[in-house]
């Protein structure tokens, strides 16, 4: 089977999402990282009534057209009890932040310009009409549609639902992610390797991921290099009902590498097999009756690779995401030369730094602070020292001559994803 391009694997893979997870009313509270399915119009005005920026008088500017002037001071207005009367000719209701505006008031006076005696009040500086007062629906309005399917909650999201009237939402469910790590070289971390095993950690951190992304992740543990073990593993996926299994590794074609045959035998439809990217050439996809397969490689950082470039977008799109498939990457200015790249494209581990750059415009200039990604001289994808290290991966399509520094580049940003 020919490797095939990376956009194109990303294609086949959201294409074979049939469509989102579905729906449930949850609490406020139960939002944050949830997905919104549906769009939400606010149920009230906010501020719900003219309302003071400021603690101090509330006044009728006409009455004050030179400073000093003495009002008479008829009651209070605060946040939660609204003086009940109107103001007068010539009066002042005490105000604090918050509060409602008391009909008749068309200013408020901030109490630095005032000074207070008994039920008077001397105001020291002359009010404008509407000064710090906050009208009605300033923010927003009934039936406002303030907030889209598609987001991803967060704590503005939440905090403006309360806002617009909202106690509980119409999210997504989270997806459910099965990952199953294989080999028998492999230990849960925190366990005593033997001789010759190590630590699994893709297991942990594709775990992180997923549950960054917004999915509730089934930690399937380890599987051993037997049919028998893989398949009792693969049908506990079935059996969560999983939206998507994940395996890592053993999805090559060595004769320890199983997963294939063990997922082929219970029916998998097998979409492709080998991407032309590096790291993670031996990527696997496709469906096994309702469930999504992706087979990440083993080695930690290439499952991590592709964990972004198709683990992520697939959850985005069972969460009705409408950008599940947008490009991720962005525009830097490369800090070191690199050589010109093999048929693959390239995904360069890199630290970031700033550079600020003078722009000419039309009757001056502006100056930007542009990311500078300098790309580790080492690249070996076992090295999860060298992942620590770095902000970004340099995106090098295939085929892309030799670059110096100071060249535009695409990076993507890895603490959206890790």
């Amino acid at each position: 089977m020919n490797l095939i391009p990376v956009e194109e694997a990303l294609r086949l893979v959201l294409a074979s999402v049939e469509k989102p997870v579905e729906i449930e009313r949850a609490p406020l509270a139960a939002c944050a990282g949830r997905t919104l399915a549906e769009d939400v119009a606010a149920l009230r005005d906010q501020p719900p009534f003219p309302a003071s920026a400021m603690d101090g008088y509330a006044v009728r500017s006409a009455d004050i057209t030179k400073a000093p002037q003495t009002l008479q001071v008829i009651g209070t207005s605060a946040a939660g009890q609204r003086f009940p009367g109107t103001v007068g000719a010539f009066q002042a209701v005490r105000i604090f932040t918050g509060a409602p505006l008391p009909e008749g008031a068309d200013a408020i006076v901030i109490q630095e310009d005032t000074e207070a005696s008994g039920d008077r009040v001397v105001v020291r500086e002359i009010p404008r009409a509407h000064r710090h007062i906050r009208a009605a629906g300033l923010d927003f309005k009934t039936g406002d549609m303030l907030l889209q399917a598609g987001s991803r909650l967060d704590t503005r999201h939440i905090a403006l639902a309360a806002a617009m009237g909202h106690g509980e939402l119409t999210v997504r469910r989270k997806p459910r992610i099965a990952i199953l790590a294989t080999g028998d070289e492999l230990v849960r971390a925190g366990e005593a390797p033997g001789p010759d095993q190590i630590t699994a950690s893709s297991l942990p951190a594709t775990t992180a991921m997923v549950e960054k992304a917004g999915g509730d992740a089934i930690d399937l543990g380890i599987a051993r290099d037997t049919l028998e073990s893989l398949n009792e593993r693969i049908q506990a996926a079935r059996d969560a009902r999983a939206d998507i299994l994940v395996t890592l590794g053993g999805a090559s074609v060595g004769e320890h590498d199983l997963v294939q045959t063990a997922l082929a035998r219970q029916g998998m439809n097998l979409g492709f097999w080998r991407v032309a990217l590096r790291p993670g050439k031996p990527l696997m996809h496709g469906r096994l009756g309702s469930t999504l397969l992706l087979g990440l490689p083993g080695n930690p950082v290439s499952s991590l690779v592709c964990g972004i470039l198709f683990l992520v977008p697939a959850i985005r799109a069972l969460l009705g995401d409408p950008e599940a498939g947008a490009d991720p990457a962005e525009t830097a200015i490369l800090g070191t030369d690199l050589p010109a790249n093999q048929t693959r494209q390239d995904y360069m581990r890199a630290e970031l730094s700033s550079q600020e750059v003078a722009l000419s415009l039309s009757g001056g200039s502006m100056r930007l602070h542009l990311p500078v990604a300098t790309a580790h001289a080492t690249q070996d994808s076992s090295m999860l020292s060298i992942l620590k290290r770095s902000d970004a991966l340099i995106v090098r399509p295939p085929h892309a001559p030799p670059a110096k520094a100071g060249d535009p580049c695409r990076i993507i940003r890895l603490r959206r994803f890790c």
